[in-house]
């Protein structure tokens, strides 16, 4: 009891004696033991690194999850350190919606067969949005996440007990400064050696933590490449998918024309995804020319073999790519972004469709991804 007493009583006494010395500082009252300029540039470097850490970990979770209530929850679940439960990703949701629609509707009608397909294609890039966010989780937040909650809170603990021995320090300094007598002299002496003893060996051991801040950064550049090759694949996955589906709608287009079971003209189904076709400029109609001698009925029937077409006499144009187009068959014509071809429509042809003529080739071209000239 006796020692526990004696020890609350130093600890006040300790404490006291540190408030005294900062205050005093602070009024500047007091000399303050400063730091080398390399210690100085150390802690600023690390202070910096925190903050930045900080704010990259925050946006890049704002990135995976847009949804705050759902990383509310993902934070309280890792708190609690449960697990956290599986979450549809919006992708998937919308390709389960997509194809309840095409139950109803009818899976054999033209709108049933695209909201199918749509659908497949969205829950592909579900999936590959889930293997993302887990890819990056993994490889770029944890390794930011350990950091804050791990070698920074130990440089954090070193540096405020460095601070403490600083204090204790300046404040034994100024009590040997103060002594008038030879024994008060003495024993201000020795306190003083061990305190210098102790912010020495502290100093030490803050600076090399300091120090390892090198090895954060390197350790973090690592991530950072993990996240970049990881979002790449993600995207380069997306875009693939996306082709693959514009193809499949593209041979759908010709098989939905003259549809019985269909009232009203489909939409453009080979065009680009939504927001890209957003930004397109408005595409001028192409005038059709009234009867082509010469031109196989076949044309009509979506089969064109472009050794048996012949331009008209009038009605071409010049056209400007705006996108890559890979030829999805033999019928189709490759198209390169920037480059000019000659265009022109002929009788019975998909409006979504011209015939696109480079040199010697000919071929089927989409509308959506051409620019017609005057």
């Amino acid at each position: 009891m006796d020692f526990n007493v004696k020890k609350l009583a130093s600890d006040a006494g300790v404490f006291f004696s540190r408030a005294m010395q900062f205050t005093e500082e602070k009024l500047g009252q007091a000399e303050k033991t400063e730091l080398d300029a390399h210690f100085e540039n150390l802690m600023a470097r690390a202070d910096c690194t925190k903050n930045w850490t900080e704010k990259i970990l925050r946006q890049t979770e704002v990135l995976l999850q847009p949804n705050l209530s759902a990383r509310v929850e993902e934070f309280l679940y890792e708190k609690l350190d449960r697990k956290v439960p599986s979450r549809v990703t919006n992708g998937e949701l919308l390709a389960q919606y997509m194809t309840e629609a095409a139950n109803d509707f009818g899976p054999g009608t033209p709108y049933g067969k695209t909201l199918i397909k749509v659908g497949e294609t969205q829950r592909r890039l579900g999936a590959a949005e889930r293997d993302f966010i887990q890819s990056a989780s993994i490889n770029f937040l944890t390794p930011l996440r350990n950091f804050l909650e791990g070698d920074w809170r130990t440089i954090t603990k070193e540096r405020r007990t460095l601070q403490n021995c600083r204090l204790d320090l300046d404040a034994c300094k100024a009590r040997l400064k103060k002594a008038k007598a030879a024994e008060a002299k003495a024993a201000a002496e020795h306190e003083l050696r061990l305190t210098q003893t102790e912010f020495d060996r502290q100093a030490e051991v803050t600076r090399l933590l300091l120090e390892g801040i090198s090895s954060t950064h390197v350790n973090h550049l690592r991530c950072l490449h993990e996240f970049v090759e990881s979002q790449t694949n993600y995207y380069a996955q997306c875009y693939q998918y996306m082709l693959d589906l514009q193809k499949q709608l593209g041979r759908f287009s010709g098989t939905f024309v003259g549809n019985a079971e269909s009232t009203s003209p489909p939409a453009a189904a080979a065009s680009p995804p939504a927001a890209a076709a957003a930004t397109l400029p408005a595409v001028p109609t192409i005038p059709v020319v009234p009867t082509i001698v010469g031109v196989p009925s076949a044309v009509a029937e979506g089969v064109l073999n472009p050794n048996e077409v012949k331009p008209p006499a009038s009605g071409t144009r010049k056209a400007r790519v705006l996108y890559d187009y890979e030829a999805a068959d033999s019928t189709e014509l490759a198209l390169l972004a920037d480059e000019m071809i000659t265009v022109y429509s002929l009788p019975g042809m998909d409006p979504d469709w011209l015939i696109g003529e480079r040199g010697n080739q000919k071929g089927k071209v989409p509308v959506t991804y051409l620019e017609l000239l005057s």
